[in-house]
């Protein structure tokens, strides 16, 4: 099995049709979401600091997610609309879709917050660092911290490596 990150960029892949379909299924709304946001533009993930990332198995789109501008934290960035196929969870997949954004934004700003959604979700950013913190729209925060002989950060380096497509 061969995974792959890669930016996503201009338009979304035709293969999110289908992620979001089985995200429907399990009752979340974020994949429609995101799709809803990017057609007219309102969210590129094109701003200092925000990605779009997909997943990929052997060239199939398995998983998404992004981070952008936190909007109700000053010089915050906010992970968003991370899902993987239910079929693919448990195979590091989606810890590699998180940390690369992650790695990226060690340079560009010093706290990440997400909004997990729900107790599987808490566990697994809680599994990456983020501490509880249910304000302003999130429920975690993580701190980071920009040395390079941060063990975090090489953990980071150790799991991700990002590419375009």
């Amino acid at each position: 099995m061969t995974i792959d990150i890669r930016q996503i960029r201009d338009r979304l892949p035709q293969e999110i049709a289908d992620l979001e379909s089985e995200a429907r299924r399990e009752g979340h709304c974020h994949v429609a979401r995101l799709i809803d946001e990017w057609s007219p533009g309102d969210i590129k993930f094109e701003h200092h600091g925000e990605r779009l990332l997909g997943a990929y198995v052997d060239d199939a789109l398995v998983g998404i997610g992004g981070i952008t501008v936190d909007p109700a934290m000053s010089g915050a960035l906010r992970m968003r609309r991370f899902y993987i196929r239910p079929a693919m969870r448990g195979r590091g997949i989606g810890r590699m879709l998180a940390l690369a954004p992650l790695e990226h934004a060690q340079s560009c700003c010093t706290v990440v917050t997400v909004h997990a959604g729900n107790d599987g979700a808490a566990r697994f950013w809680e599994s990456l660092g983020f501490q509880p913190h249910g304000r302003d729209g999130h429920t975690h925060l993580l701190a980071l911290q920009h040395h390079s002989d941060d063990p975090a950060a090489s953990d980071l380096h150790r799991f991700v490596t990002p590419r375009s497509p």
